[in-house]
């Protein structure tokens, strides 16, 4: 009996082994090769007895690659944010903003050109300015400094007379929408426009045209915003380099404007429309409104539809406002954040926002650790920062972020990209991207194939902690001030999905600006933004504009 079982276990060995050398082209080899790419050591037997199922493995591949998907198709496993025993605030106030400006049309067009959303709106309400009058003005400027920024992949002419003749014609009639009615502003070029080119900023999609609106265009279109450009991003949403150019700081042409919503932000600054429509996963909104300096809202994850935008990561990837002030993020905020019925991931929350909120309510930390390893002029002009929330009455606490290996699990945002645009590997037509450098994303996503999903799953694990204990960090602060290109607090608000601001506060000594960022509590938007204009209203840095050479 025992020599028969011998004989069996021999055999199962064997099977597998006679079965790799003849039809599985899965060998023992392969694998001992393939463990070396995932810190794995199994034994002879144990590999044989993988050998048939790897090759079963190899064959589903190829079946699912035969499969088509779109890149708007989501995984049937959902992120979710929410700390244990989150709740949302479930009161909904009436939204309100600063008192309705009296303002008169200025005579130096240079002057209208860089109005905040809330100046404009009081023009075009008031007629002293029409919509089609204001948007021809924002065209002539984008054909004149468009070129010179590489800020613009198309010019969305047509369409935008049409809506601000459309705008002119309702408010004549007494159809005021609000404080977006006939305003033109810009989208980053990764959110679709029915029947306009939509290129993700990379030269393999650059015909690429859907039959719908995004939801957030239908939204800003709804609010009566008149869409006059569609803005420059990195190929595929990485860095400021696409297909046609590398778009540049308006501060300095000599200079990149930074990632990737690169011409929303390089746009907005150089006064070439009144807002712009940008995304971040991983700082694609803080660091190029650092750059520029100009102020965004990447909103907390949830709040904004992402339907109709191009998807980098399922788990990370957020759409919001890049503006001249807080407050027009708040104004742009309003009109698109909440469910559509279409994003799964999208939740139905209060924004309940107030700029005359009694700020002394708040809890206000900030990362001492992060601000003191600062050097030069960044860490000058933090200090600044710092104490002129002091001299608003503000009491600062000095905290600091949980610690987490972010850097080892940022892999997940890649990894999902590699599996969102995995055609572009499987066809090589990667090799169609400008950039080819070990980190760029061809490169990178080659390298996300070899990510197993058991690690995959263990990083998602990790960052579930990690959501905890920035939950617990919460419990004691409503709103967090942090350096915007410092320390590991973009990472990690990302890869937890919290909502920051960043706004204008101050200059290199090159005459470049910089920035500060404040992160909010989850769906915690309002207070974020009412702690960040009280800020902004008591500096000047965000009136400052490029002069730009003509």
């Amino acid at each position: 009996m025992r020599f028969l079982r011998s004989v069996i276990v021999a055999l199962s060995f064997s099977i597998p082994t006679l079965l790799a050398q003849t039809n599985n082209p899965i060998t023992r080899d392969v694998v001992r090769n393939a463990e070396k790419l995932f810190g794995l050591d199994f034994s002879d037997e144990k590999i044989d007895l993988m050998l048939p199922g790897l090759k079963d493995q190899l064959d589903n591949y190829e079946v699912m690659r035969r499969f088509p998907l779109s890149n708007g198709i989501p995984p049937a496993i959902q992120f979710n944010p929410l700390p244990v025993s989150f709740r949302f605030e479930n009161q909904r106030r009436k939204f309100r903003a600063s008192p309705t400006l009296k303002i008169k049309l200025p005579a130096n067009s240079n002057e209208l050109a860089f109005l905040s959303i809330g100046e404009l709106a009081a023009l075009i309400k008031t007629r002293q300015i029409t919509s089609e009058k204001l948007t021809r003005f924002y065209f002539d400027r984008l054909k004149r400094f468009g070129p010179k920024l590489e800020c613009v992949i198309t010019l969305t002419e047509n369409l935008a007379l049409e809506q601000a003749g459309r705008a002119d014609r309702e408010i004549a009639a007494g159809k005021y929408r609000g404080p977006l009615h006939g305003i033109p502003y810009g989208a980053k070029d990764l959110i679709a426009v029915k029947g306009i080119p939509v290129t993700w900023g990379a030269a393999p999609y650059t015909n690429q045209v859907f039959d719908f609106d995004a939801t957030v265009i239908k939204r800003l279109e709804s609010a009566g915003a008149v869409l006059v450009a569609k803005t420059s991003l990195g190929e595929l949403a990485m860095d400021n380099t696409w297909f046609g150019g590398s778009t540049r700081n308006p501060w300095n042409l000599k200079q990149g404007s930074s990632g990737s919503s690169a011409g929303s932000s390089a746009g907005t600054a150089a006064g070439l429309f009144a807002f712009g429509i940008g995304s971040e996963t991983y700082g694609s909104i803080i660091s190029p409104c650092d750059r520029c300096g100009v102020t965004g809202l990447r909103p907390t994850y949830g709040r904004v539809s992402r339907v109709g935008a191009m998807s980098l990561s399922w788990t990370m990837d957020k759409i919001g406002p890049i503006c001249r002030t807080v407050e027009d993020c708040a104004l742009v905020f309003n009109t698109i954040h909440g469910p559509d019925g279409i994003d799964q991931t999208v939740y139905d929350a209060p924004f309940n926002y107030d700029a005359k909120v009694n700020l002394k309510k708040l809890r206000i930390g900030f990362l001492q650790t992060d601000f003191e390893k600062e050097k030069g002029e960044r860490k000058e002009n933090d200090e600044a920062t710092l104490a002129k929330l002091r001299e608003l009455d503000l009491k600062l606490i000095p905290m600091e972020l949980p610690k987490y290996p972010l850097g080892n699990i940022s892999f997940l945002l890649s990894t999902e990209g590699a599996a969102a645009l995995d055609e572009l590997t499987l066809s090589n037509q990667d090799d169609w991207l400008k950039q080819q450098f070990a980190g760029s994303w061809p490169n990178t996503f080659r390298k996300r194939r070899f990510i197993p999903a058991v690690e995959y799953l263990r990083a998602q694990r990790i960052r579930y902690l990690l959501i905890q204990d920035t939950a617990k960090v919460f419990e004691d602060v409503d709103v967090i001030v942090a350096p915007s290109q410092s320390g590991n607090s973009v990472l990690l608000s990302n890869l937890t999905g919290h909502p920051s601001v960043v706004v204008p506060n101050g200059f290199s000594k090159a005459g470049t600006p910089t920035s500060v960022c404040f992160i909010g509590k989850l769906f915690g938007e309002a207070e974020l933004l009412a702690l960040a204009k009280k800020y902004q209203d008591a500096t000047d840095f965000h009136r400052k504009h490029p002069a730009l050479p003509d």
